[in-house]
């Protein structure tokens, strides 16, 4: 499984949306809205989600990227 993500995304991007995951989850536990009507805290899956994209933008700031060759 490890192979097919790599594909598509570097090693910095895959471990910050892990972080990201853990990082949003976390968040809607310790902030998380108590009335429901928060639309990103008010479930744990939104927050896992945001936390996920975040983490990616973040991680794949450290990647380098490679230059286009000219043909």
């Amino acid at each position: 499984m490890y192979q097919k993500l790599r594909k598509f995304f570097s090693t910095q991007a895959i471990i910050g949306i892990v972080i990201g995951i853990i990082a949003g989850y976390l968040y809607y536990l310790k902030v998380g809205c108590t009335s429901g009507t928060c639309p990103i805290t008010s479930s744990p899956w939104m927050s896992m989600l945001w936390g996920s994209v975040i983490g990616y933008l973040l991680g794949d700031m450290f990647t380098k990227k490679k230059p286009k060759e000219d043909k």
